[in-house]
């Protein structure tokens, strides 16, 4: 017997803005899948033009409580082409620790909040029962210590106050480096067995697209050139030639393609297109896990977001056992007109910031956001996992699409599950 259905997912909470997700099946056909996006209206571009751009990665800082780091990164590396000015090693390596400090937290909140319940089989970690109570252990100590590296190096936790245009407010003293070394040491344990976990996991949806992030000499975050799956290099200050934005009508949030093609960006991008850069004592331990890349399948996203974790503690480690932080004067612009490009890898992908400056005031802005780059892949793959599962009963499907958005790890999937579903 063919089945008719409509199902709409609504009220996602715990996501910067709205999303929902309309199904429509006919004679067990998927005919139409509608994943919108529905953003609080706060206007940052507009927001930061007319303000002086030494202020504005403060500003864009606040655009999310997760990725403020990246944000503020991201606008720092824009304003600092723009108005050329050259950050000390020591301000870039500072820095690089703020990312990976960023990495260790986000991912480790996505991995045992809200994906490993459906590993589990659980709905959320308060059904955990009392073996599996070691993960949310593993937690909130993992998290713990990314935050300890992001208040060492950003001043704090969420919306950073020491990481400014051209240098820091402060460096880290001497005696909390020796501690925080200590802190990321006592977490590899944790981290390998988290990796372990996701390894072992048997969901997967194999994808036929592009995997794309930044480019340069090691594993870190802060992107000079932009590189594919299929061999492709792009200046950053190109970008804007090959990526075009997309509207998607009955969505607030829009798209982006590649040259007219969907594609994907995260950790799974970076793993697979730059696991050699990985640091060798995570290559070490993390061998036999690493043989999963590169992979076209978008629940390995998961995976290499545990892969990435022990990169960002071994690359950490590395910083602050060969590193003396003495204070420096931060760099002055050289110039007050300007256009420039920022490209920083946030913890869900590529960020590009776009930024054009007359005499140190911002003119005009763009944002490219992580979220918007996947949202139509994302679709794609939502019509394929109820393809797959066009037999289920309804809530099998709901089950399985939530699982795969969580993979996905976008903004919008901060939620642990869709809370509210109408079936029409």
């Amino acid at each position: 017997m063919h089945r008719d259905i409509d199902f709409s997912i609504e009220g996602i909470s715990k996501i910067e803005g709205h999303a929902s997700l309309d199904v429509k099946i006919r004679q067990d056909k998927v005919e139409e899948v509608k994943l919108s996006v529905s953003e609080d209206k706060r206007f940052y571009t507009q927001a930061v033009v007319g303000k002086n751009a030494l202020n504005v990665p403060m500003i864009t800082s606040r655009i999310c409580g997760t990725c403020s780091f990246a944000h503020l990164l991201c606008a720092v590396d824009a304003v600092e082409n723009a108005l050329n000015i050259q950050p000390a090693e020591q301000t870039v390596v500072l820095r690089k620790l703020a990312a990976y400090g960023m990495i260790i937290r986000d991912h480790a909140m996505h991995l045992y909040m809200f994906s490993m319940p459906d590993v589990l089989n659980k709905d959320s970690i308060l059904e955990f029962d009392a073996e599996q109570q070691k993960w949310v252990k593993d937690a909130f100590k993992v998290k713990g210590v990314g935050n300890k590296l992001s208040v060492l190096t950003g001043g704090r936790a969420v919306h950073p106050t020491n990481l400014l245009t051209g240098g820091v407010n402060s460096t880290p003293p001497p005696e909390e480096v020796k501690k925080m070394i200590e802190e990321l040491k006592g977490i590899r344990e944790e981290v390998a067995r988290l990796t372990e976990l996701f390894y072992n996991c048997t969901f997967s949806l194999k994808q036929d697209t592009r995997y794309v992030c930044s480019q340069n000499d090691d594993f870190s975050y802060i992107g000079n050139s932009i590189i594919d799956s299929e061999g492709d290099s792009i200046d950053r200050k190109d970008f804007l030639d090959h990526f075009f934005r997309v509207v998607i009508p009955y969505s607030e949030a829009v798209g982006y393609e590649l040259e007219g093609r969907d594609y994907v960006v995260g950790a799974l991008a970076r793993v697979n297109l730059k696991k050699n850069k990985l640091h060798r004592e995570t290559k070490k331990t993390l061998s036999n896990f690493l043989n999963a890349f590169p992979s076209n399948d978008i629940f390995k996203n998961n995976l290499a977001q545990a892969i990435e974790i022990m990169h960002a503690v071994d690359s950490s480690i590395e910083i602050l056992e060969s590193s003396d932080f003495k204070k420096q004067e931060n760099v002055k612009p050289e110039v007050k007109d300007g256009e420039g490009i920022g490209v920083v890898e946030a913890p869900r992908g590529t960020l590009y910031y776009h930024l054009k400056i007359k005499n140190e005031v911002v003119s005009d802005a763009n944002l490219v956001i992580p979220t918007s780059q996947n949202q139509i892949r994302m679709q794609i793959d939502v019509k394929k996992t109820i393809e797959d599962n066009i037999d289920k009963d309804k809530e099998t499907m709901v089950k399985e699409v939530e699982k795969l958005v969580r993979a996905y790890d976008p903004c919008m999937s901060c939620a642990t599950h869709f809370l509210h579903v109408n079936w029409l």
